[in-house]
């Protein structure tokens, strides 16, 4: 589906120093899902344009401290929780998602990858909870073929928060295989419960380890991430 308007306010896509998929991000949801976009620095505390944000994958700050452990300080940050907090749409992809959780705006904290190496493949992920604004354009247990790429994605979740989750329908996909098997073998990288994104309370935030923007066109492999990010602008414009 190809949305053909102007909206006057916009998405944004944060920019940390060191992210390297924001232009990726951008790109997508400029030239493909045809939302209006602006990339918003890290410094920014002015985000009353905005109807959404996007924190997009990378390695804020380089990672040095540990994955988004830095970036959680910037100015932006703020702002972005009181989007969130008033429940604007929030989507946290890969690094993105690690910021949140260092902020606190998704539960959880992440820990290396149980390989202790840096993973970069085509992933089977699948559907868990598909009754929120970002992935109501997806049936309940579908799978999905998105990439991954990451050197600290193993999220973890103590036992008494993931029965909080679990009660709150927070997950949003869990790693599996192709027919949709989730198993200590579909789990690519030992995330508590193979989860692979997750929502929040209010389920208008999710944080997701996969790249939904590299997999949008037919010519990237896959264009099961898309779905995503055109609910996203659904959500905006109903």
């Amino acid at each position: 589906m190809v949305y053909n308007f102007v909206i006057m306010k916009k998405i944004g896509v944060i920019v940390f120093p060191g992210v390297n998929c924001d232009i990726d991000t951008y790109y997508v949801l400029d030239k493909v899902v045809k939302v209006g976009v602006r990339y918003v620095w890290h410094t920014e505390t002015d985000l009353s344009d905005l109807v959404g944000v996007v924190l997009p994958g990378g390695f804020s700050y380089g990672d040095y401290l540990r994955a988004g452990g830095l970036a959680r300080f910037s100015p932006v940050m703020g702002e972005v929780k009181k989007l969130a907090d008033k429940g604007y749409p929030v989507l946290g992809i890969c690094n993105g998602f690690q910021i949140l959780v260092e902020s606190g705006i998704l539960p959880g904290a992440f820990l290396r990858n149980k390989t202790l190496r840096f993973i970069c493949k085509q992933q089977h992920i699948k559907v868990v909870n598909n009754n929120t604004i970002f992935t109501r354009k997806y049936k309940k247990g579908q799978v999905l073929s998105i990439p991954i790429a990451h050197g600290e994605g193993n999220f973890y979740l103590t036992e008494d928060l993931l029965k909080e989750v679990l009660d709150n329908d927070q997950i949003a996909f869990q790693y599996c295989d192709s027919h949709g098997i989730v198993n200590d073998e579909t789990n690519p990288n030992g995330s508590t419960y193979s989860i692979a994104g997750i929502f929040n309370k209010n389920k208008n935030v999710l944080g997701m380890m996969p790249h939904p923007e590299r997999a949008s066109e037919k010519v990237l492999g896959s264009t099961d991430g898309r779905f995503i990010l055109e609910a996203f602008l659904e959500s905006i414009l109903s």
